[in-house]
């Protein structure tokens, strides 16, 4: 009796294949993993900013620092200065040209919506939103809106009278690949 080892170019073509799945899948797990092992360094650098009254770098090279803390669906996120790709990689980042949260104005964070911000479609109206600034400040918010639009359109107005909010992620939030929608969550400070 023969045996039969099967054909070795489809046994190559199917390991091949197998290997590059693998990879795949450790790439997207790499990104949620990479954005949770970074918050533990940015809460770091955040409690030392609190300590010291002046900003901390999560890690030498870093070209940004933690601006914020915020507490929303249950848990806590540290923000960084600005809202590019590089930061947006390790947390929610605090948009360039929006006032400091609590501030006449409407403070804007954006994050990735399969990492911190996944938490901004468990959100309803009245919800709490808790911003601890990096001068030790704590702001409270209530949410008063939840709404989608085109990233060119979103109505935000840095300068709006009032002391406001807009939590942004890409929408929908469990689309595989970005798209023109965003999620916007609004909220606006409670009087003291």
């Amino acid at each position: 009796m023969s045996r039969r080892r099967g054909n070795p170019p489809r046994r190559a073509v199917a390991a091949l294949l197998g290997l590059a799945g693998l990879g795949l899948a450790a790439q997207a797990a790499w990104i949620p993993v990479k954005a949770a092992l970074a918050q533990a360094l940015l809460e770091r650098a955040f409690t030392r900013t609190l300590t010291d009254g002046r900003p901390a770098k999560p890690w030498p090279w870093a070209d940004t620092e933690p601006v914020a803390r915020l507490a929303l669906a249950g848990r806590s996120f540290v923000a960084l200065r600005g809202g590019s790709g590089q930061a947006l990689a390790f947390g929610p980042g605090q948009l360039d040209g929006t006032p400091e949260a609590g501030e006449p104005g409407t403070a804007v964070f954006a994050a990735h919506r399969d990492t911190q911000f996944a938490v901004l479609g468990d959100l309803a109206l009245g919800d709490p939103v808790v911003v601890t600034r990096r001068d030790g400040r704590t702001i409270r918010f209530r949410v008063s809106g939840v709404r989608v639009a085109s990233w060119d359109a979103s109505g935000i107005d840095p300068q709006a009278p009032g002391r406001h909010l807009a939590l942004v992620t890409c929408w929908p939030l469990a689309a595989l690949r970005s798209g023109p929608l965003r999620l916007i969550v609004e909220a606006d400070a409670e009087t003291p």
